[in-house]
């Protein structure tokens, strides 16, 4: 590879890179349950984002009708909301993480109803 090109390359991808570590720095500063919880939110909305449901999604809260669970290396639950293009929609999903609680591995999920805008202040929601 021409060097030129090998550097340009280096400089393009070293934002990313920086990001990547700061974000594994503070996810190491984590208890590990709210390590698994983050990492789930992070590949939750990832996972929703390409599976097309809700392609704008841009915010998971994992507890907000029900507590979530962390048991057994896998965070899940019933009581759940994703945002996407500032409504809020119900959620449950199960998702299983890596040992060190600092990866993702699998997230399945359902969406539910719309989550009426009336009741968004009770359940710590917003626009």
């Amino acid at each position: 590879m021409n060097s030129r090109i090998w550097l340009v390359a280096v400089l393009l991808a070293a934002p990313a890179m920086a990001q990547a570590r700061s974000i594994a720095d503070q996810l190491r500063k984590l208890d590990p349950e709210e390590r698994a919880h983050q990492v789930c939110v992070i590949k939750g909305i990832d996972t929703i984002r390409r599976d097309g449901k809700l392609p704008k999604a841009d915010r998971i809260k994992t507890s907000i009708t029900g507590r979530a669970e962390f048991t057994g290396g896998e965070v899940s639950t019933k009581g759940g909301a994703v945002r996407a293009k500032s409504h809020w929609y119900k959620l449950k999903f199960t998702c299983a993480v890596s040992e060190d609680q600092m990866k993702a591995l699998s997230f399945k999920y359902e969406v539910g109803a719309e989550i009426p805008e009336d009741t968004w202040e009770d359940l710590g929601l917003w626009r």
